[in-house]
């Protein structure tokens, strides 16, 4: 067997694919990259599929005899690996494939980071997402890319899905992002503080040191701060000047033709006396409407008025959105009907200011995005038309959106395909899976397998931006 090479290519080989015998000596495994000698192209990077161990000697019988206790002989194992070829980088840095199989005798090494970095396109990047698997090369998105393409982190409940948001969150403070972060749980205020951590060696792995964002995030709750203690202030929306528009949006059950008439009427009363309004006045105003279809509009207006979310000291968008700020509202303790509103609202006002230019380029983050924009058939909300909204057309006006959930089958799909880095962890449910394999970019069936044996920290990330699907351990 050749010195310094990790086996011999055999039998018969193709442009795409070849197979190698693996010495003795040597362990390869499953998911390593490899390289081998091109005559034409040079150095050509191929990844390992799968690795299989063989005796010719040692057979179904020779098993039962070992099993029923005999004695046997040598074993003589053999192993072999398959590999994928990924390509090399031509004059014009463009990744190509081999026109020309390789050749049987021609030898394998194991790929260096130099070689692996530039053909799959990892050089370029300053969110700092983790270590590509297995290896020491560093794996880097682009910030700039992930806001204007819109990104998603898609895993089961204990996957680490909240985490690596969490470290991506990090990364676009550091870049100066700033960021509204919808956040139905609270699992995001430890933004806040560094890692307590003590494990210097996880430290030490990833060359970072644990960081705290305290002056950089500011936590609102819509609920009252008894119920979210931990929040540093109030959100409330603006109850001045609602439209009809408005209140279809923020009304949970929807309107008769009738009462919208109704509702209708009575704001352009309120306007014709060209004066402010509060939503006390709209109430008296359809208190003043014969019709016996005002009283459940009425009833409706006043739950929404009970919230308390509604002030005529309103939160501002520009208090909100600031270079290298996190807005984080954190909606526990809020009813989830009552928290769908405030979405649709407030990324409503997002989304025109920044159509506007009054607030910066920005990223909006929902997390348990399938409780927000939800795939038909499983629910309906009133945040799901403007998320959809932003999802086509927010990348136009410097709006991202960051998906999070672990429900994959359960997030609208016309949201899903607009983001052009997924990032995927562990997932098992079989109709996640197919929503995965069957409606995202780059992901063919064939890697369901592997995303459902993926281990707790690591990502499958499949980005238009790296040539194929790579595995990166989160930092």
């Amino acid at each position: 067997m050749a010195k310094d090479s990790v086996g011999v290519i055999y039998g018969r080989t193709g442009s795409f694919t070849f197979e190698f015998a693996v010495p003795e000596h040597v362990v390869v495994k499953r998911g390593e990259y490899i390289k081998v000698w091109h005559d034409i192209d040079g150095w050509t990077l191929a990844q390992v599929d799968g690795v299989m161990r063989m005796s010719d000697t040692f057979q179904l019988k020779q098993a039962i005899d070992a099993a029923e206790g005999a004695r046997t002989g040598s074993v003589n194992e053999k192993t072999t690996a398959k590999a994928s070829v990924i390509g090399f980088r031509g004059t014009d840095r463009l990744l190509r494939t081999p026109k020309t199989p390789f050749s049987p005798g021609d030898k394998v090494f194991r790929a260096d980071e130099e070689i692996i970095t530039y053909t799959l396109g990892l050089i370029a990047g300053d969110v700092y997402l983790g270590l590509l698997d297995g290896q020491k090369v560093r794996v880097y998105l682009n910030g700039d890319d992930l806001v204007q393409k819109h990104v998603s982190v898609l895993a089961k409940t204990g996957s680490g899905k909240s985490y690596t948001a969490a470290v991506i969150l990090e990364e676009l403070l550091d870049n100066g992002i700033p960021m509204l972060i919808i956040d139905p749980h609270g699992e995001y205020l430890t933004l806040k503080q560094p890692n307590d951590d003590d494990d210097k060696k996880v430290f030490n792995k990833y060359k970072i040191v644990p960081k705290g964002y305290e002056r950089q995030v500011t936590v609102y709750t819509p609920a009252d701060k008894r119920i979210n203690p931990d929040a540093d202030r109030l959100f409330r929306l603006n109850e001045t000047n609602l439209t009809t528009s408005d209140l279809s949006q923020l009304l949970v059950e929807d309107q008769t033709q009738n009462q919208t008439a109704i509702l209708y009427e009575a704001i352009n009363k309120l306007k014709a006396e060209d004066c402010n309004y509060s939503v006390e006045d709209i109430i008296l105003e359809l208190g003043q409407n014969k019709s016996k279809s005002k009283w459940n509009l009425i009833s409706a207006i006043e739950r929404i008025k009970e919230t308390g979310l509604f002030s005529k000291k309103p939160t501002r968008l520009e208090e909100l959105i600031k270079p290298g700020h996190a807005s984080i509202i954190d909606m526990k303790g809020v009813d989830p009907d009552i928290q769908s509103m405030i979405v649709a609202k407030m990324c409503t006002e997002l989304f025109e200011a920044r159509k506007l230019g009054k607030i910066p380029p920005c990223m909006l983050v929902i997390e348990e995005a399938h409780n927000f924009c939800p795939e038909r058939g499983f629910n309906k909300t009133v945040s799901t038309e403007i998320l959809r909204t932003i999802a086509s057309e927010g990348r136009k006006f410097g709006l991202g959106l960051l998906v999070i959930s672990q429900r994959p089958a359960r997030v609208d799909k016309n949201v899903l395909s607009q983001c052009n880095t997924q990032i995927i962890m562990k997932v098992t449910n079989a109709n996640d899976l197919k929503a995965l394999s069957s409606g995202l970019e780059g992901l063919s069936s064939g890697l369901e397998e592997e995303i459902k044996r993926l281990p707790a920290g690591v990502a499958m990330i499949v980005s238009n931006k790296i040539e194929r699907p790579i595995l990166v351990d989160v930092r």
